[in-house]
């Protein structure tokens, strides 16, 4: 029985920091009023009807970016749900948001929108600051990226926000998904949760 125990401890412990950790950032995120909604966390509008189609999501996405004085840029459809950039008055992208087909509700993207944005994510940071890493050195990384892990597919330009880049992936010149580079580290968050693409709009 003793042997059992000594076996089974390390994984009992790792269990128990792991839902220390997880418990610790709920209790931040919710300190933030961030809350999961809709299956997004995040501050998020709550949608009352499926959206079917590009025109439904922008106007989906545009009640959302009113509330923060922000307007609808580039929309995209996924068979998993729709994506939008928002952009400030200026005309400079500010964050992303997903868009549920089924219900409706408008929320902060995960991921680089939620932890990399330095103006409207869950870490905020100085404004006005020249990136370590530039559009150029995104590409390199993001193509760099993908080469290792996902061969076949390469970058398209980059679209910076605050904090990161996000840079549509090509085979061809057809996309096939999006992924995110870190403008101060050079990390690089390929966005899995989007499925297949199937359209795009873009005011």
């Amino acid at each position: 029985m003793s042997w059992l125990r000594r076996r089974w401890l390390p994984l009992t412990v790792l269990v128990a920091a792991t839902t220390m950790l997880v418990t610790s950032i709920m209790w931040a995120v919710a300190a933030l009023g961030w809350s999961p909604v809709g299956g997004m966390m995040g501050p998020a509008v709550r949608g009352d009807a499926p959206v079917r189609n590009l025109a439904a999501a922008d106007r989906a996405a545009a009640r959302f970016a009113q509330s923060w004085g922000l307007t609808v840029g580039e929309v995209m459809q996924f068979d998993n749900g729709f994506y939008a950039e928002l952009v400030d008055p200026a005309g400079n992208r500010a964050t992303e948001v997903l868009i549920d087909w089924a219900t409706g509700t408008v929320g902060l993207e995960w991921g680089p929108a939620m932890m990399w944005n330095t103006a409207y994510g869950m870490h905020p940071g100085p404004a006005g600051r020249q990136p370590p890493v530039g559009l150029d050195q995104a590409r390199r990384l993001a193509d760099a990226w993908l080469s290792a892990n996902r061969p076949g597919e390469h970058a398209d330009e980059p679209e910076a926000f605050p904090g990161y880049y996000t840079l549509h992936t090509l085979r061809g010149d057809r996309i096939v998904g999006m992924l995110s580079v870190h403008a101060t580290t050079g990390a690089v968050w390929y966005h899995t949760w989007h499925g297949r693409y199937i359209a795009m709009s873009e005011q």
